[in-house]
């Protein structure tokens, strides 16, 4: 049975719904003013908030000059900053975008109408077709679609641009998916996240482009690529532990079978086992098989509890919150 999204907004209120535009920046004085803009032009009923993550140029300013709500966000770190986002800012449909003018803001309404419509609880804007040959680099496609096909077949979904900074959400999604990540891995956390609280996510086709000359990107390739490996490594584990420690467990059974395989002919031909490491090696493994799967089944067990936990509380919340949340 296809999942419902569970969109916020009242379908038959004639109260139009509070749009935010959500912009984390940090050194982004040469695109800021234009993308503030941009937004303000493509939808004028949305209220457009900055949140400066302590940028010591003409961020500030220009963002102020052009109109944007502006606010500070003093933990370094792109995390942070989605995560005070999401948190402080009251509305009924979250529109989250990068300041470095990538993103094309004439495609908003796009991303805003399947969750008006109730069709997605989140929307991405799938970056799959650049408008400049430039505006990916070779290393960055690679891991894109390396940890989408992780997050695919954990979530049996169908993304395919899982670091898109351009995406839009209910209110639903906006104050019950928490936010861990400190850093660049925030995008890649946010849809594992959203999946697995069983939010339907839907990506739309956007226009991307390079950045414009004088703004230059503060993502690092290599640590910021480890980081990301690293963050999808622990939500593997947390969100999937019988999928991740019954793998490590077959894997270990199956190593334990071919190890212990010459001791056991040994006893079978001659009554006396000759290959003692190979034997004590082949228990060992075995006995780490059992308790790999046993550690996943009881996680496993716990998570389905803790999600329980979690839909009875956001109900609960619900009618003062004004979203129903994971029911």
């Amino acid at each position: 049975m296809p999942r419902t999204p569970r969109t916020s907004i009242p379908q038959e209120s004639a109260t139009p719904p509070r749009i935010a535009v959500l912009i984390p920046c940090y050194q982004e004085e040469h695109t800021i003013a234009k993308v503030v803009g941009d937004f303000h032009q493509a939808i004028p009923n949305a209220r457009v908030y900055v949140y400066d993550n302590n940028s010591v140029d003409a961020t500030v300013l220009r963002a102020t000059e052009a109109g944007a709500i502006v606010r500070r966000e003093k933990r370094q770190g792109k995390g942070f900053v989605v995560a005070t986002m999401l948190e402080e800012v009251d509305a009924d449909i979250y529109i989250m975008v990068d300041g470095d003018d990538t993103y094309d803001a004439r495609s908003v309404d796009k991303l805003v109408q399947p969750l008006l419509s109730g069709d997605a609880d989140m929307t991405v804007g799938s970056r799959l077709n650049p408008s400049s040959p430039d505006s990916f680099r070779r290393f960055h496609m690679f891991g894109n679609r390396l940890v989408c096909r992780v997050i695919n077949s954990i979530f049996r979904a169908d993304i395919r641009d899982i670091f898109s900074g351009y995406r839009g959400m209910t209110r639903a999604v906006a104050k019950s998916v928490p936010v861990l990540a400190r850093g660049f891995d925030v995008e890649t956390e946010l849809t594992p996240q959203t999946l697995y609280r069983q939010f339907v996510v839907k990506e739309i086709p956007t226009p991307y482009s390079a950045r414009p000359a004088g703004s230059h990107s503060k993502l690092r390739t290599i640590p910021d690529g480890v980081k990301v490996l690293f963050r999808l490594f622990l939500m593997l584990q947390s969100y999937k532990p019988l999928t991740f420690f019954g793998s490590i467990g077959i894997v270990a059974l199956l190593a334990s079978l071919l190890s212990g395989y010459q001791p056991v002919l040994e006893y079978m031909n001659y009554q006396y086992v000759y290959s003692v490491p190979r034997a004590v090696l082949a228990a060992a493994l075995a006995v780490m098989s059992l308790l790999s799967v046993g550690i996943g089944v009881i996680l496993h067990s716990n998570n389905y509890r803790l999600r329980e936990v979690e839909k009875v509380l956001v109900k609960r919340t619900a009618p003062g919150n004004g979203f129903r949340g994971i029911g």
